[in-house]
């Protein structure tokens, strides 16, 4: 039984295709985590004083855990 070892190049525009993609999933990650962390300062930043001491947090971390 012989062994046949075939490399072709991919076809053309194929790894072009693949980055473009990849940008994109990086790209909507990117912009899922941003939304989730404005979220998060956005209701963080809805409690009071005294409910923001309770969980142990003041008004100057909210930008930080948003983060």
């Amino acid at each position: 039984m012989a062994a046949t070892h075939a490399s072709r190049p991919a076809p053309f525009g194929a790894i072009t295709v693949y980055r473009l993609v990849n940008g994109l999933g990086s790209f909507g990650e990117k912009l899922s985590a941003w939304n989730d962390a404005r979220v998060t300062r956005k209701a963080l930043a809805a409690l009071s004083d005294r409910e923001l001491d309770d969980i142990g947090l003041c008004r100057g971390d909210i930008e930080l855990i948003g983060r």
